[in-house]
């Protein structure tokens, strides 16, 4: 088991890709904190997981969201000894459709959050000599002309990454995070279809968007994951990689 023992908080984990990790961690000998806004659904994954993992339903919009998930995992288990930055606020949203509203709130829940969680758990992380991974997006790089404030959070997440892995190198807590790109999870499934596409889209993707003729499961991302969480990726720290069908760098689509 690659994560035996430790200890590890997966933001935004009662669906989706946080659901994926949290199982998948607990598969590798890790305890978790289940972490999203919806009680029944929580409980329901914290029940199939068993001993191995807590809920705690909180809003990481609110600043002090941190503190209390930060308290919960303590209570749970003890001990910190990683944090994964999954939660995240996935808007459409332009020039014209971004005012000061959407804008905070993805800077509070995408961006702001995941440097709140640091701050609160930076003491248990000293001791554990632990880990942070947030997950990222291909958008942060410059995004699509409809995630406009998702994509600048998602830039920003980036930055916070690199200058935390730099400052606490010393204090052997490591910062790295994966940047994803399409991933079918049921949150996903669910927006394509009230944008418009059928049923059975994730049968026929775009094949500029998926090479392969696939769509990325959260199976898929969780096993990435598994590896920056663990002691395999010691010492490694500030690293940013794309989890992506092709090269984001210098790509030229097939048509």
């Amino acid at each position: 088991m690659r994560l035996l023992n430790k200890n590890i908080i997966v933001t935004g984990s009662t669906t989706g890709i946080g659901e994926a990790i949290a199982r998948r961690c607990v598969v590798e000998g890790a305890r978790v904190l289940v972490h999203g806004l919806e009680h029944d659904l929580g409980r329901n994954v914290v029940a199939e997981l068993g001993a191995k993992a807590a809920l705690h339903v909180d809003d990481l919009a609110d600043p002090e969201a941190a503190g209390r998930i930060v308290a919960a995992a303590v209570k749970a288990f003890g001990k910190i000894d990683a944090i994964v930055n999954n939660a995240a606020y996935i808007v459409r949203s332009n020039i014209e459709t971004t005012d000061a509203a959407v804008f905070d709130r993805a800077m509070a829940v995408n961006l702001r959050a995941p440097l709140l969680l640091a701050r609160a758990a930076m003491p248990h992380l000293k001791e554990t000599h632990g880990c942070v991974l947030s997950i990222g997006s291909i958008n942060g790089y410059c995004g699509e002309a409809n995630q406009l404030a998702y994509s600048i959070s998602k830039g920003g997440l980036m930055t916070l990454t690199r200058n935390l892995a730099d400052a606490h190198g010393r204090d052997k807590v490591r910062f790295n995070q994966i940047n994803l790109g399409w991933v079918l999870s049921e949150n996903e499934y669910r927006l394509k279809i009230k944008e418009g596409f059928p049923a059975d889209w994730p049968e026929h993707p775009p094949a500029a968007f998926a090479p392969s003729g696939k769509i990325m499961s959260p199976e898929t991302i969780a096993s990435a994951a598994v590896y920056w969480l663990s002691d395999e990726s010691r010492p490694v720290s500030g690293s940013v990689l794309e989890i992506e069908q092709y090269p984001v760098i210098g790509r030229n689509p097939v048509k």
